[in-house]
């Protein structure tokens, strides 16, 4: 027997005759004619080569074997009735298990204060938080590897992708704490003028954006050191070998209070990375991931005085 035979339209007619034991009234509910009915449920019986229901003057009755289909029957059409109902459950609000990419000198600042409250709006989200490195979280998204990713703009492959806008985040400049600099409260451009900078690697957008700081302020980039991280950065440039561009939310984090390292504003247009949420345009989940990203915003205006809300 080909279990591809049988079809949910057969089980839910049998179904109904099963509940309505009579084949008039279950047509009439179904909404086709009764020789249609008929002509599904003989199909089905057919396919399993058993008899399910008996005829009689006063009505239909099931056989044992009917009684034991009817059952299996009625499981598989809640399962399916599940299945569309989580279906439209996930195109209006996050459910089930997204995998998130983020960007490593974003993901532990921000998302511990916005996954406490995803969990509490939408109970039934995992979220699978996965770090790469801008360039690679975008290859991995338009591969498949994440559903959406956090990521700092402008994305180098926006095609195909949806892409909100989210915050634009502060960027100070690190030093040690007993640098000459650290004694003014803001820097002004011209101070950078010949200082040795440190940045993280290749492959970030802040390395790009502070190298072309440094050449627009005539710094020195010591790419011979480049930071594998921001606790790497942090701890270089706490032992006085330069200067670092270090973001908002890790200074909140890591710094604070520290004494070893200090920041300070730099005069002039202020410094920002502007940070977004992207996801693939035809995954069909627009309405969970757009729910996702206003409660970062939410997040990001309520727990950061100094984050510039976007969107």
């Amino acid at each position: 027997m080909d279990p591809a035979r049988i079809t949910l339209k057969q089980l839910r007619y049998f179904a109904a005759l099963a509940e309505t034991r009579h084949f008039g009234e279950a047509a009439q509910r179904l909404g086709i004619s009764q020789p249609s009915l008929s002509a599904q449920v003989a199909l089905l019986e057919k396919t399993l080569a058993l008899r399910l229901v008996e005829r009689g003057r006063r009505g239909v009755h099931l056989t044992p074997a009917g009684r034991d289909v009817l059952e299996r029957a009625q499981r598989t059409l809640g399962e399916v009735a599940g299945i569309v109902a989580y279906g439209e459950s996930a195109r209006a609000e996050p459910v089930g298990t997204i995998s998130l990419g983020a960007k490593p000198t974003l993901a532990p600042y921000l998302l511990p204060h916005v996954v406490a409250r995803l969990h509490g709006a939408h109970p039934d989200l995992r979220l699978y938080v996965r770090e790469a490195v801008p360039r690679d979280l975008e290859e991995e998204l338009h591969g498949g590897v994440h559903d959406a990713i956090l990521a700092q703009l402008p994305l180098t492959r926006p095609d195909a992708l949806e892409v909100r806008r989210l915050f634009r985040e502060p960027i100070y400049v690190a030093m040690a704490g007993d640098h000459p600099l650290a004694r003014k409260e803001r820097l002004d451009p011209e101070d950078l003028r010949d200082q040795p900078v440190l940045t993280l690697r290749r492959g970030y957008l802040l390395h790009d954006q502070v190298r072309h700081l440094c050449e627009e302020h005539r710094a020195h980039l010591l790419q011979q050191y480049e930071g594998t991280s921001l606790d790497a950065l942090r701890v270089m440039v706490g032992m006085g070998m330069g200067l670092t561009f270090m973001p908002a939310l890790y200074v909140r984090s890591e710094i604070g209070r520290r004494t070893d390292v200090v920041v300070r504003p730099l005069s002039g247009p202020p410094l920002f990375r502007a940070i977004g949420m992207a996801w693939r345009a035809g995954a069909g989940r627009n309405a969970a991931y757009e729910s996702i990203s206003e409660t970062i915003r939410a997040v990001a205006r309520s727990d950061f005085d100094d984050l510039v809300i976007e969107g």
